[in-house]
C-alpha cells in the first residue's frame, strides 16, 4: 500500500490512541498516561526491529545455533545494567521501587516448562502475542483468549502450588549490595554474550526494519523507564489472569472463594476500572503500538491461518502459556527478563526450565503444523 493509501488507517489509529490515552488520563492520571505511552513504544519496537524469545529459543535447542541467544542476552544484560541505579535507590518520583523477585522452587521450574511447549504451539510468547496481533495476526486472538483461561484457571490452585518445596526469593542485590551483584551477573552475561556469538547468526530478519541492538537497548530503556513510573517492572501475564477473572465474575463466577483473589493487590485489580491496572493499560498500549508501527512501515495485513491443527494449537498454547506463567511467577518479560535484570535467581532458574519446554513444543509443532514445521 502506498504512503498516501495508509493515511486513513494511519489517522484512526491516531485517534483512538488518543481516545485511549485521554482515558488513562482520566483514570488515574499523568502517570498512567506515561505508562501507556511506554506501552505504545515497545510495540512499536517490537515490530519494528523483531526482537523475540520464540523463535530464538527454538533455533538454541534444536540447532544448536547459540547465536540466537545474543539478543536476548543483550536485552537482560542491559536492562540489568538499567535497573541497578534505581533498585540502589529504592525510590523514583516519590515511590518505592521493586524489581521482579518471586521463590525459588518447583512451580517456578514447571511452569517454565509448561510455558516453553505453549510459547511454540502458540506461536509466541507473552509480549510476542500482543505485537503480532497488533501487526494483524488473527489466530493470537485465539491464543489470548485461551492465555486467559489458564492464567484465570492457574489462579484457582495457586495454593497448591506454592505448598510445594521451595525457598523464599533469593535476590542477590539485597543480598550483595546492588552495585556488586549487577557487575557479577553482568559478567555472568557478558561471557554467555561472547560464547553466543562463536558460530555465524543465520537468521533470517529480512523483514526487520531496525537491527537487533536497537531493539534490545530500547526495550531496556523502556523496561526502566515501566520501574521508575509504576514501581515494578515491565510485566505482561498478570493482565491475563485478571482479564480472565473479569470475564469470570460476568459468568457468575464468585470471587469470594478464591484466596488468590481474595489478596488485597488482586481484590482491587477485580473491583476497579481496566484502565487503572498498569500491566492491563500497558498490554493494550503494546497492541496498539504494534499496530500503529506496522500500519506506518507498510507492513499491516491482517490475516488468519484457519487450518484446524493450526488453531487447536492456538487453544493448546495458550492454555500452557496461560498456566505456566501464572504459577512461574511470569513470561518471558516478567519472569526471565525483568527477574534477572532485578537480580533474582528465579529468573535465571526459569531460564534454565523454559528450554526442555521449548524443545518439546518444537517436536509436537508438526503434529498441529505439518512436516517441515520446526
Amino acid at each position: 500500500m502506498s504512503p498516501a493509501g495508509r493515511l486513513p488507517r494511519v489517522a484512526a489509529w491516531a485517534l483512538l490512541v488518543a481516545g485511549l490515552g485521554l482515558a488513562a488520563l482520566g483514570a488515574s492520571g499523568v502517570r498512567h498516561l506515561a505508562l501507556f505511552g511506554v506501552g505504545l513504544l515497545m510495540g512499536a519496537v517490537l515490530v519494528l526491529t523483531e526482537i523475540g524469545f520464540t523463535a530464538s529459543l527454538r533455533r538454541f535447542v534444536l540447532e544448536f545455533d547459540t547465536r540466537a541467544l545474543r539478543a536476548p542476552l543483550a536485552l537482560i544484560g542491559l536492562t540489568t545494567l538499567a535497573f541497578a541505579p534505581l533498585l540502589s535507590l529504592g525510590e523514583a518520583f516519590g515511590q518505592p521501587l521493586a524489581g521482579s523477585g518471586a521463590p525459588i522452587g518447583m512451580q517456578v521450574a514447571l511452569g517454565a516448562l509448561l510455558f516453553g511447549i505453549g510459547m511454540q504451539l502458540g506461536g509466541g510468547c507473552g509480549s510476542g502475542t500482543l505485537y503480532s496481533l497488533g501487526a494483524g495476526n488473527g489466530r493470537m486472538l485465539l491464543v489470548i483468549v485461551a492465555f486467559c483461561a489458564g492464567s484465570f484457571l492457574a489462579s484457582l490452585q495457586m495454593g497448591w502450588w506454592q505448598s510445594l518445596p521451595g525457598i523464599n526469593a533469593v535476590v542477590l542485590g539485597q543480598v550483595l549490595g546492588w552495585w556488586p551483584a549487577a557487575l557479577l551477573q553482568l559478567i555472568l552475561i557478558a561471557t554467555l554474550w561472547w560464547l553466543a556469538g562463536l558460530r555465524p547468526d543465520v537468521a533470517n530478519r529480512s523483514r526487520a526494519v531496525w537491527p537487533l541492538w536497537v531493539g534490545a537497548l530500547a526495550l531496556a530503556l523502556l523496561n526502566m523507564a515501566t520501574l521508575a513510573l509504576a514501581g515494578h517492572p515491565w510485566s505482561i501475564t498478570w493482565a491475563y489472569a485478571l482479564w480472565g477473572a473479569k470475564v469470570a465474575t460476568q459468568l457468575g463466577w464468585d470471587p469470594a472463594g478464591a484466596p488468590f483473589w481474595q489478596a488485597p493487590f488482586q481484590s482491587s485489580a477485580l473491583s476497579g476500572d481496566l484502565l487503572q491496572d498498569v500491566t492491563s493499560l500497558m498490554d493494550i498500549g503494546l497492541v496498539l503500538g504494534a499496530l500503529g508501527a506496522a500500519l506506518a512501515a507498510g507492513r499491516w495485513a491482517w490475516r488468519w491461518d484457519l487450518r484446524f491443527g493450526a488453531m487447536i494449537a492456538a487453544i493448546i498454547g495458550g492454555l500452557l502459556m496461560g498456566y505456566g506463567a501464572r504459577i512461574a511467577f511470569g513470561c518471558t518479560i516478567g519472569a526471565l527478563v525483568s527477574g534477572i535484570a532485578s537480580t533474582s535467581l528465579h529468573g535465571w532458574l526459569w531460564f534454565v526450565a523454559v528450554l526442555p519446554g521449548v524443545w518439546l513444543g518444537a517436536q509436537l509443532r508438526p503434529l498441529f503444523f505439518g512436516q517441515g514445521a520446526q
